[in-house]
């Protein structure tokens, strides 16, 4: 039996996974940010075990009751808020630095025993923007980029433990975030101009069942058009 740790399985491309997962009878370990989110979680993906830390607040992390052995920990969780650096605020850089870089590693360097065990593998959910930072995009982008930065180093930290590290850079995916995005650009949301969040799931899954004589560092997934 597997065991997968999981961030981002309330909606989008976690959600997808964690679905997949728990389809094909692998044992799931959630994180919710509160014990109201988390009775949610186990509703919506029974059989999953829901622990609570908010990823906002990366000391939470500590003293998690993970399990002694992890086959993987996919970081799918981020949060999203554009604007041009005159503008953007000191809170929204803070937000999402936290969300998509601190707590990442925070709950790696926690996982990391456990992963080691297993010899498994760690995959970073990044984004298109972790690779180019456009206009408005800065403190989202910066986040990114440091968590491929993370991902990097934690690579060639773990070289010799057995443990695989990947990043996925998917494009723009039919998400809530998405969603939030294109208000924010004021432009028009539709959810099939853009990749389906179980095609991203499915690349993931890709990446954690690849056998052990090989690893994939790096996977950027495209729309089609």
């Amino acid at each position: 039996m597997t065991t997968h740790l999981v961030t981002g399985a309330g909606s989008g491309i976690g959600f997808a996974l964690a679905e997949r997962l728990l389809e094909r009878g692998d044992d799931l370990v959630l994180l919710a940010r509160s014990t109201e989110r988390a009775h949610e979680l186990r509703e919506d993906l029974p059989g999953a075990t829901v622990l609570v830390a908010d990823l906002a607040d990366p000391d939470s992390i500590e003293g998690l009751d993970l399990p002694d052995r992890l086959d993987s920990v996919v970081h799918a969780a981020g949060v999203v808020d554009l604007g041009p650096v005159a503008d953007l605020s000191t809170s929204a850089w803070a937000e999402q630095l936290t969300v998509n870089l601190v707590a990442p590693a925070a709950l790696t360097r926690a996982a990391l025993p456990a992963v080691r065990l297993a010899r498994g593998t760690v995959v970073f959910v990044n984004s298109g923007a972790g690779l180019v930072a456009h206009p408005g995009w800065s403190a989202y982008a910066a986040s990114k980029h440091g968590l491929r930065a993370l991902a990097d180093a934690l690579r060639g930290e773990e070289s010799g433990t057995g443990v695989r590290v990947s990043t996925v850079y998917p494009g723009r995916t039919a998400t809530p975030m998405q969603e939030k995005v294109r208000r924010q650009e004021g432009k028009g949301y539709d959810a099939s101009d853009w990749i389906r969040p179980e095609t991203i799931a499915d690349a993931i899954l890709h990446v954690l069942d690849l056998p052990p004589d090989a690893t994939i560092p790096d996977l950027t997934v495209r729309p089609a058009g």
